[in-house]
């Protein structure tokens, strides 16, 4: 099964991509590599998913504000790909930091929020090392935002 047949088999609406709002780009593609600039959690609303977990947010709104950065590098790698998510061969990495305060220790099963929908939408192309980071805070506020690295066909 594609992968595009498998987000829509799993009923999940992907966002826009969004442009930088920086001095960088969202993605890059070298060689066979393509690296997803950090993707910041914003609901179905575009409204954004802003707070301190642990103080603002409980680990499973956290989770759900990573899956919603998920979502979002998905749609970058989407745009990345010209429209063909069959270019993706791997997912290698993802990197996720978390708006948490001094004594929340749950940064992973935050985090584990993007891994899930990656490898439910990529299956075994969709398992990846990873990093998950605390951080006192994050741009405009927001309580997660991932990175990615993947290999293209």
């Amino acid at each position: 099964m594609s992968f595009d047949n498998k987000i829509k088999e799993l009923k999940i609406e992907l966002p826009e991509a969004k442009a930088p709002v920086g001095n960088y780009v969202a993605t890059k593609i070298i060689g066979n590599l393509l690296y997803i600039s950090g993707q910041i959690s914003i609901d179905e609303n575009g409204e954004l998913i802003k707070g301190k977990v642990g103080l603002d947010l409980n680990t499973e709104k956290a989770y759900q504000a990573a899956k919603r950065c998920a979502l979002s590098i998905i749609s970058q790698a989407k745009q990345a790909c010209g429209g063909n998510l069959s270019k993706i061969k791997n997912c290698i990495k993802l990197t996720g930091f978390v708006n948490s305060t001094d004594n929340f220790i749950e940064q992973p099963k935050v985090i584990n929020g993007a891994s899930d929908l990656i490898a439910e939408v990529f299956g075994d192309a969709g398992m990846h090392t990873r990093a998950a980071v605390s951080t006192n805070s994050l741009p405009l506020g927001v309580a997660v935002e991932i990175d990615a690295i993947f290999e293209l066909i």
